[in-house]
């Protein structure tokens, strides 16, 4: 059984191979209106399990697994009702200290989804009204930045773990985020990169802590078409089928109804192919993380 300074150091050794596979991979990035994002991240995750040999000429067939991640939760916006009902698994991104933030992530756990943190981060560029209270700029001090984060943390019930709402500045600030990712650690929390910045440090910082380097492959809905959220759960079928899982975000907002029509026409079919999880049940089977929290945490 490992101990877990054996799980960490097994992270480290995974993540850091992961890290350095992906210096020359490809990323296509687009602007996402309200919020940052890049479109497609070709960052390859690592592959989960082994072939397990039948005969000479044919293997067991691997199990897809896609994580569907719903970012801006919190504050009533379209499409909420329709995502929470969707029947798949979900990760229910809550942005704290907002008017249905408790009452998003109750429900949200009920229905058996995981439930994240989105957490307002400081952007290269955009409007500041979006962020949302609670938000961590880079002006902020080490301690300012340390209880932005825990406040956050205990405003969001049953919160597994946390990943950044905008944030380019931020996750590509080293000081700061290493402040964030010691608070999750100590709170049993893993972080996702949005992947809103091409130069995030997060994986390595993440890698150096000994926790899991996890990260957005795919945006769903850059773009608020039909069309393109339709091509884009093509392309999370297709990147899963190549490296065994997936993660990908969507939103809820102006034009959530129709991404979770998208979602939900979509993944009726991908069922027979890929397996939806949430987020916390493929960081559990890529990187066999079990979490340690040291200071109290509302995660349970």
């Amino acid at each position: 059984m490992k101990t877990t300074d054996d799980w960490r150091m097994c992270i480290k050794a995974a993540g850091l191979a992961l890290l350095l596979a992906a210096g020359s991979m490809p990323t296509a990035f687009a602007e996402h209106s309200g919020s940052e994002s890049l479109g497609t991240n070709f960052t390859e995750p690592p592959k989960t399990g082994q072939h397990s040999p039948v005969d000479q000429n044919q293997t067991v067939k691997k199990q897809k697994k896609v994580a569907v991640i719903i970012d801006d939760f919190g504050n009533g916006q379209g499409g909420t009702e329709e995502m929470l009902s969707m029947p798949i698994k979900l990760t229910v991104a809550i942005m704290p200290f907002l008017p249905t933030t408790r009452s998003d992530a109750e429900l949200a756990h009920q229905k058996g989804h995981d439930v994240i943190v989105h957490m307002p981060m400081e952007p290269k560029q955009g409007n500041p009204k979006w962020l949302g209270p609670g938000a961590i700029t880079s002006s902020m001090s080490d301690e300012e930045v340390r209880r932005k984060v825990e406040e956050a943390i205990d405003n969001v019930p049953y919160a597994v773990g946390m990943n950044n709402h905008m944030g380019s500045k931020i996750t590509g600030d080293e000081r700061i985020m290493a402040i964030v990712l010691k608070v999750c650690q100590e709170r049993g929390l893993f972080f996702i990169d949005s992947k809103t910045n091409y130069h995030s440090v997060v994986g390595k910082i993440a890698v150096n802590m000994g926790m899991p380097p996890v990260a957005n492959h795919i945006f769903l809905d850059d773009l608020h078409t039909t069309s393109h959220i339709s091509k884009q759960l093509q392309a999370v079928e297709q990147f899963a089928n190549e490296h065994d899982n997936c993660v990908t975000i969507g939103h809820v907002g102006t034009q959530g109804k129709k991404t979770a029509e998208v979602l939900r026409s979509g993944t009726a079919s991908m069922q027979s192919r890929v397996t939806f999880v949430g987020i916390s049940d493929l960081v559990r089977d890529i990187w066999g993380w079990q979490p340690s929290p040291i200071l109290p945490s509302n995660n349970n």
